[in-house]
């Protein structure tokens, strides 16, 4: 959808080896090892709410990675913020931790290699600062995406879809929203602004995703997963709000 985008349009696409190895490296962490590894890990046995936990390391991991790679200034206020966020996100996913019977190692650690690929992603994509159209970034970044998951597909799946109703509903949330709006609006706000400014906004997912439940499935929306949700919103703001201009 991207390449296409961009063909139509008619915007410049980048001309030096540099421009596009930063960006097919910038794809293949975000898309490739990210969401690949959180998808293999949900597939092979790992509860969702442990998922969203893992994964709600990434502002903090940002942070850390900003400070050596980009040398942004975290401030105290800032760190606070990153640990009051993550402890909304807990209190949000504490009941599906509750029935948690157990956690496949193997998927643990694809979670969290997973949530270190999107923050090193992250900071990859800030410190490159990719001069191209969005769309051009973005295309290049999911054919880096391809090039790293395709070989993997190709030696561990199984080669088989299912045709259905559901699977195709899958597919279009991930694509349109999750690839195509999601990330859009993740490389704009990078552009724009510090990545531990950015990355705390990514504390929202499981509030919003909470409600949604709540909303579309009926799901139980309990006082902890309300003040947990309120902590994570809170926590984000406080790190933004705390975090230097670039």
């Amino acid at each position: 959808m991207f390449v296409v985008a961009s063909l139509a349009i008619g915007v410049a696409w980048p001309r030096t080896f540099g421009a596009w190895r930063d960006a097919l490296i910038a794809g293949m962490l975000i898309h490739g090892v990210y969401l690949g590894g959180v998808f293999w890990a949900i597939f092979h046995g790992m509860p969702a709410g442990v998922t969203a936990l893992v994964t709600g390391l990434h502002p903090l991991l940002t942070a850390a990675l900003a400070i050596p790679l980009l040398h942004e200034r975290i401030a105290a206020r800032q760190w606070v913020g990153i640990a009051v966020g993550f402890a909304g996100v807990s209190l949000v996913v504490a009941p599906a931790l509750g029935a948690v019977k157990g956690v496949p190692l193997m998927a643990l650690l694809a979670s969290f290699i997973a949530t270190l690929g999107f923050a090193l992603g992250t900071v990859w994509q800030k410190r490159s600062r990719p001069s191209m159209d969005l769309r051009v970034n973005a295309a290049i970044q999911f054919i880096g995406a391809l090039l790293l998951t395709a070989p993997v597909a190709a030696c561990l799946e199984e080669g088989r879809f299912d045709a259905s109703p559901a699977a195709f509903g899958a597919l279009a949330w991930a694509v349109l929203v999750l690839s195509v709006g999601g990330i859009s609006l993740l490389l704009f706000l990078l552009k724009r602004g510090a990545a531990s400014r950015v990355a705390p906004l990514l504390y929202m997912a499981p509030p919003v995703a909470a409600i949604l439940a709540f909303v579309l499935f009926g799901e139980a929306l309990g006082a902890v997963q309300i003040g947990g949700a309120a902590l994570a919103i809170g926590g984000a703001y406080m790190a933004r709000q705390a975090a230097p201009s670039p």
